[in-house]
């Protein structure tokens, strides 16, 4: 991979800061003493530095030696000093609990410049420390596949550590060479500049000896990733070492990190089938102990690798997720929904789980896991009046700060369950205020979506409609020489229907006929749930009994509004039945909405927006529309039941005749 970032900053990552300054000989030149010396003896000025020494001797940067017995491999000392200083030291190595501290003190530092001053008080520190502040320098600048401040390279703390591991890079212990070049990698070094040149030749010869851990494997196979994509020779080589290495005696951080890296593009077109397959099975006897950032990386990595064979795994992940929830971090919360909804799995338990923990957090969460929760709530069919009552809450004094999309995608969850919060007219008040101050920032899809879910539960943003229907909207809902998709064509006519059927003032642009459907069933992305095979057949048979034949009554009948009926009953004046193919006479219409599971939120009892609107269009059109839903029909157990409950359902004010 090439990495640009170098080319916008006037120095060579080789060039670093490498000791006191002592005067070796006089001279006529000057040199500024915070100007930095290469290897080769040039003098590199920092971007900024414009003073010279106005004595007449000549200065040079140079490390400290120390006596032989004091050099390995496994620390680097900082010495206190203007300009930070660093050597390898044998004495007075860290301990674990000083390492400990350490990385707990950086994980606190909030900005590069803290972590600057934390490396000058820190007396002695582990190559595995040093390569642990620059990967901190990384979590703290990385914006969007850059550095947010590329300047803060020419830090002289930086520059100075980074030298030391240029010239100690064989001494290096494997653990810390191959953390420190993917760290060098995540702040975008050149990989020609001779750090990191010095550091991937290094970590080939330790990888020929074959002695490296599964983890320093991996993430050697991070940072060749970065640095050379998934083609990369190395990668290869250490994949074979990872294959030969028994599965049993993996760490569950070994399982983890070999997920992430398969997950990082090793594993992508196939490749490591019969390895996927074998963690797969091992994972899931170790679930139960694994932590919550385990449990999130590894349910990241089955969705980037779209493993849908491995469910088993997946659900066992799930219930152990149920134990994490109030301990999930928002991004592994969000990682872990975005993977139930992936593989299109939830738990009762972990239902529960989420009903007690988000209210409490609905005011503090990233806006992105509040708005992957509903989202989550809202694919599964979930209706949580608790979560959602809490998100309605902070949704209105929140909603400033999230992005158009997260306002989408929470309003949508709301309209697919057809459910109204409590503080329903603040919350689309709301969402009316956000349109007319960012209507310009919406997607144009992700605004029909918005405008649309809003009208499934009654709200009519009547103002911003009219601007959907303009010529300039529609071209832009225009895929590149492609047309409209037909699912978003269905959203536009249903929207237009609304409006004209609901909202009689409305005088609008109308929707050209070119841009509407004839039928909102369709497969994928339907306006409708067809209807269920197996209530159906049970509620013709009964239709049969009480009508006292088949041709009284029509099945998925088409409408001219797009809607199609589950069955229609046509009647005359009088009331009396018309067959069904019979179109003069006809008084009155009857809609039988036979409505099964799927038509229903999966928890309670209620209808999904679709259905919900549907059936209020239907009643708008002139139709009687008689609900029968699964949940009483499916209670009788005779024929005769089944005949009288109808009977009741479709005629409640006649007799029933007997055939």
């Amino acid at each position: 991979m090439a990495l640009k970032l170098i080319q916008r900053i006037p120095f060579r990552i080789r060039c670093y800061p490498v000791g006191s300054v002592r005067p070796l000989s006089t001279s006529s030149q000057s040199l500024c003493v915070t100007c930095l010396c290469t290897s080769a003896g040039r003098c590199i000025r920092i971007r900024g530095c414009r003073k010279l020494l106005q004595d007449s001797v000549t200065r040079s940067l140079t490390t400290i030696v120390r006596e032989p017995a004091f050099i390995t491999s496994s620390s680097v000392g900082i010495h206190r000093d203007s300009v930070p200083r660093f050597c390898l030291t044998q004495l007075h190595r860290p301990t674990a609990i000083e390492e400990q501290s350490f990385l707990h003190r950086l994980e606190t530092c909030s900005s590069s410049r803290q972590v600057f001053r934390l490396l000058r008080s820190v007396e002695i520190m582990s190559d595995t420390m040093a390569a642990a502040a620059l990967h901190r320098v990384a979590d703290l600048e990385q914006e969007g596949g850059a550095l947010n401040n590329p300047t803060v390279l020419e830090e002289a703390t930086i520059r100075a550590l980074c030298f030391q591991l240029e010239q100690d890079s064989g001494r290096l212990t494997d653990a810390g060479l191959v953390s420190a070049l993917l760290a060098c990698t995540r702040l975008y070094l050149d990989p020609w500049s001779t750090l990191m040149v010095r550091l991937m030749s290094e970590s080939q010869a330790r990888l020929d000896r074959g002695e490296m851990t599964i983890g320093e494997l991996c993430t050697l196979g991070q940072a060749m990733l970065a640095i050379e994509g998934p083609g990369s020779v190395m990668l290869e080589q250490l994949m074979e070492q990872i294959q030969r290495q028994e599965l049993s005696n993996w760490s569950l951080a070994d399982l983890v990190a070999v997920y992430r890296l398969l997950q990082g593009g090793v594993g992508v077109d196939g490749k490591y089938r019969d390895l996927l397959n074998a963690m797969h099975s091992h994972t899931v006897t170790v679930t139960s102990r694994m932590d919550p950032a385990a449990v999130s990386g590894v349910l990241g990595a089955l969705v980037t690798l779209n493993q849908m064979q491995a469910m088993p795994l997946v659900i066992n992940l799930c219930k152990q997720a149920v134990r994490h929830v109030p301990h999930f971090t928002d991004e592994e919360l969000t990682h872990v929904l975005g993977a139930l909804m992936h593989f299109g799995h939830s738990d009762h338990y972990f239902m529960e789980a989420m009903e007690k923990y988000v209210p409490t957090v609905a005011f503090t969460s990233h806006p992105e896991t509040i708005t992957k929760v509903m989202q989550f709530f809202g694919r599964r069919n979930i209706l949580s009046p608790p979560v959602f009552d809490a998100i309605a809450e902070s949704f209105v004094y929140r909603a400033d700060d999230y992005s158009t999309s997260q306002v989408a995608r929470q309003i949508m969850a709301f309209g697919k369950l057809g459910y109204l919060p409590p503080n329903a007219g603040q919350v689309f008040g709301k969402v009316e205020t956000i349109l007319h101050t960012r209507f310009s920032h919406f997607q144009p899809r992700t605004l029909l979506n918005l405008l649309h879910a809003c009208t499934l539960v009654e709200r009519f943003p009547v103002n911003f409609v009219s601007k959907v229907f303009s010529s300039y909207f529609l071209q832009q809902l225009q895929e590149q020489g492609m047309g409209i998709d037909r699912a978003v064509l269905a959203e536009l006519t249903q929207l237009y229907m609304t409006v004209k059927l609901e909202c009689p003032f409305y005088e609008g642009p109308k929707l050209l006929p070119k841009y509407c459907v004839k039928s909102f069933l369709m497969s994928g992305r339907s306006l409708e749930t067809p209807v269920d095979p197996h209530l159906y057949n049970s509620v013709k048979t009964g239709l049969v009994d009480l009508l006292g034949d088949r041709s009284y009554f029509g099945s998925k009948v088409l409408t001219p509004y797009c809607y199609t009926l589950d069955v229609e009953i046509k009647l005359d004046e009088e009331g009396y039945v018309l067959p069904a193919s019979q179109t003069d006479d006809v008084y009155k219409r009857i809609a039988l909405c036979i409505d099964g599971q799927k038509r229903f939120t999966s928890n309670l009892r209620q209808l999904l927006g679709k259905e919900a609107i549907k059936q209020r269009h239907l009643r708008l059109l002139g139709y009687e529309v008689v609900q029968i839903p699964y949940f009483e029909f499916e209670k009788l157990q005779s024929k005769t039941s089944m005949v009288e409950y109808l009977h009741q359902k479709i005629f409640p004010h006649t007799y029933r005749l007997s055939w």
